[in-house]
């Protein structure tokens, strides 16, 4: 009996039933002292009443708990996806106007959520309108400063300060493609389109990417995994969010330290983990690191301009994937990505 499964409602019908008896028994038993003629009948009589009693208790409390089971319906409808599940509320009573309260409430989330959706869309439009306006400037920006360049041989101060705007030209175009892959990615506009990778493959080709930065800063990038482990994933995008994470750690470290790669298939999900033996992150900052634009006002690098981390964390989490950093000063900093393997689901 379902109705039992609540301790509340069995320890009711507990003493409901207590009571009854030992109301029964005491009633009963002045009886047949006083009047032994009526005894029978009147034992029959408060036999009925009790059982009536219960009877009405037992379906009171099934018809609350059948209102209450298609009312818990409704909810994981809604939470599943049907914005239009609501729960009957009709009548008068406290219940009642609890349902009438969710009912409330589901409204006004679809209403957020629609006018989310509307920011969103809104947002990834204007960023994108503002990346494509900004694209012809920056050519034509990088082709004058080439141009100067090639003029500047003989003018020393003139390279230098060419060479600085080089530098920035280039921020300002990170940036822009930054903040529209993140737009785009936030908006859900971008399809990820997942096949069967060899994640050794793709760590090999972030090695690669970072080779020439290692060697000219005296770095060493080191993997460490199996050659048999595959996932799937969209390959482009996770080298995308995996060469933020080893760009950050590069940043972070200093002549002479080590980044290292590992990958490793568990019971129910492929791991990979960044760690580097570098400046490590300050405990104030941990929190904050995957929110954009952050500047911890304990770090030396004016270049960064904080979207590689979060970038990272929304393409991780775009393949229902989980993120998580450890970092101590001094001693370096371990990025930990889970990644479900779907036949284990």
């Amino acid at each position: 009996m379902k109705i039992f499964a609540n301790k509340d409602i069995k320890h009711f019908f507990l003493v409901l039933t207590v009571i009854l008896l030992a109301f029964l028994l005491l009633t009963e038993g002045i009886v047949w002292l006083l009047y032994q003629k009526v005894f029978f009948w009147l034992l029959l009589l408060s036999l009925l009443t009790t059982i009536a009693i219960w009877g009405v208790s037992y379906w009171f409390f099934c018809r609350q708990n059948k209102i209450m089971e298609n009312a818990v319906s409704q909810i994981n409808a809604y939470l599943d996806g049907n914005e239009n599940a609501r729960i009957e509320c009709d009548e008068e009573g406290e219940l009642y106007r609890l349902f009438h309260s969710i009912n409330s409430l589901a409204a006004i989330l679809n209403a957020h959520a629609a006018n989310e959706l509307r920011e969103k869309d809104f947002l990834k439009n204007t960023i994108s309108d503002i990346s494509h306006q900004l694209k012809t400037p920056l050519a034509a920006l990088n082709i004058y400063n080439g141009l100067l360049q090639d003029e500047a041989e003989e003018m020393p101060v003139v390279k230098e300060f060419v060479t600085l705007s080089e530098q920035e030209l280039d921020r300002i175009e990170t940036l822009v493609q930054n903040l529209l892959k993140i737009t785009k990615l936030d908006a859900g506009s971008i399809i990820i389109e997942k096949s069967m990778e060899n994640i050794a493959d793709i760590m090999r080709d972030i090695e690669l990417h970072f080779a020439y930065r290692a060697r000219q800063e005296q770095k060493e990038i080191v993997l460490s995994g199996s050659d048999n482990i595959s996932l799937l994933c969209d390959r482009d995008w996770l080298i995308e969010g995996i060469d933020n994470i080893v760009k950050n750690a590069l940043d972070h470290t200093e002549k002479g330290d080590k980044v290292c790669i590992e990958w490793k298939a568990l019971s129910s999900a492929i791991q990979i983990t960044v760690k580097d033996n570098g400046k490590g992150i300050h405990p104030e900052d941990l929190h904050h690191i995957f929110k954009r634009f952050y500047r911890s006002r304990f770090s030396k690098d004016k270049q960064g301009i904080g979207l590689g981390l979060p970038m990272a964390k929304a393409i991780i989490e775009a393949h229902s994937g989980t993120i998580e950093v450890d970092s101590e000063l001094g001693k370096g900093t371990t990025f930990t990505m889970n990644f479900l393997i779907p036949t284990k689901l």
